[in-house]
Parts: C-alpha cells; structure tokens; sequence
C-alpha cells in the first residue's frame, strides 16, 4: 500500500494533481490511497504515515519549505517532491533531499517520472528495518527512523525520536544490520548521523535532545562524518 500526501490549497489545483496521482497508481497496478491537506499544519499531524508528499511552497501559514524542514526535524522519511508555480527555490528543495521539483502547470510524464522515481526510494528504504520490542510486543523498524543504540546494562536500546525499543542482540549485531549513515562513535554507541544536531563537549547532539558519548579515538573521524552527512555525501 502506497500512501501519497497531497499539500495544496488551490482547491482546484489539488483535485487535478490527486486524479493524476490517481491514475498514476492504477497505471502501475499500486495499492494506495491519496491524502489531501489544504495547509502545512495538517499534513504535520500525519506525515511520518505518508510515504510521498507532493508539496506547494506557498501555502497559508508556514511555507512548503519550512514545512518539510519540521517534517525532517520530526524524523520523517517521506519522499517528497515540490509543485510550484515558483522556480526560485530549486536549490534549497535539493538541499532538503527533495526526489524532484516540478513547475505548475504539471506535465503528466514529469510527475509520472518523480513518482516512479519517489517509489523507488519508498522500496528501497522498506527493506531497511530491524524487529525490537515494547514490552511483549515486536516491532519493525525502519533504519532511517533510528536516532541511536545504546548499550544499557545486558540489553541494547533502539532510541527514536518518539520512543525507545529494546533490540534482542548486540551492539556489534545491530551495527552489522545498519547502512552507512550509522557511526560506532563509543563501545556503547552506534549514532545515526543524519539524526545528529550538534556537536558537545565529547558528545554528540541526537534529535530528540539525547547526548550520546563520543570516544577521544573516535572524534576526529566523527567530524569527518558529520562535515560528510552535512554536505549530503562521504569525502
């Protein structure tokens, strides 16, 4: 099941971009269902249930732009792809990891092309996730949405930005199962970087407000890899 956010308040507009959404899905045989949201405020209150958001910049209230920045700051993994009757914002939508940035009127191959390629990341993502428990009950967790592991007494912890989940292996196991956003900055510490705020005083800075100990060994390489996520990429 795909589920696509469409943020627009041009009435008009929005049920146009929905019918080809619409169509798009039933073209390729997908499963989904279509969400619409007049304004940034209600698309915050589901986003991190949404796989695809196609975004308007201006919009009343807080703007596209800001908007998906709080998306972000929530930890939302959305794919998100801008639709807008202004081209000056280009740059900034990259710099949010945007899939693409479409100027109305919009060309139906353009968004089937954004949509194909925004699907493309939903699938890759979905296959990145690991089990962990609350209390009697396993979850599954997506990579992206873990801020850090933690090594607490004989039992590891899974630390999101809205709840902490125990993981039925090491530390050692857990960083076997993450990709290359994740740093093993302490002997008890695997950090998501693209979940790090901050740089303390021998600490990292997580989303959510966590202090995550940083080895004297590991700092220098540390920074490498923050400099590194902050530019979008190693080197």
């Amino acid at each position: 099941m795909v589920t696509v956010g469409i943020c627009e308040d041009e009435s008009w507009f929005a049920d146009d971009l929905k019918a080809k959404t619409e169509q798009y899905l039933e073209e390729r045989g997908l499963a989904g269902l279509v969400h619409m949201f007049a304004n940034g405020e209600e698309l915050l209150r589901t986003a991190g249930e949404l796989d695809i958001v196609l975004m308007d910049i201006r919009l009343p209230g807080r703007d596209g732009m800001r908007i998906v920045k709080a998306m972000r700051d929530l930890g939302s993994g959305s794919q998100v792809i801008f639709v807008t009757s202004y081209g000056e914002y280009v740059f900034q939508a990259f710099d949010m990891d945007a899939v693409h940035y479409i100027l109305k009127p919009v060309d139906r191959e353009k968004l089937y092309g954004a949509l194909d390629k925004a699907l493309r990341r939903v699938v890759h993502e979905e296959g990145r996730t690991l089990l962990a428990a609350k209390g009697d009950v396993t979850v599954k967790i997506r990579l992206r949405e873990v801020v850090y592991g933690e090594v607490f007494g004989h039992q590891v912890l899974i630390h999101t930005i809205t709840d902490t989940f125990s993981f039925a292996g090491t530390l050692d196991s857990l960083e076997e199962k993450a990709d290359d956003r994740f740093f093993r900055c302490h002997r008890s510490y695997l950090v998501n970087m693209d979940h790090v705020t901050d740089k303390g005083e021998g600490c990292a800075v997580m989303r959510g407000g966590g202090r995550v100990m940083i080895s004297r060994r590991k700092q220098k390489e540390f920074m490498r890899r923050l400099l590194a996520s902050c530019r979008g990429g190693e080197g």
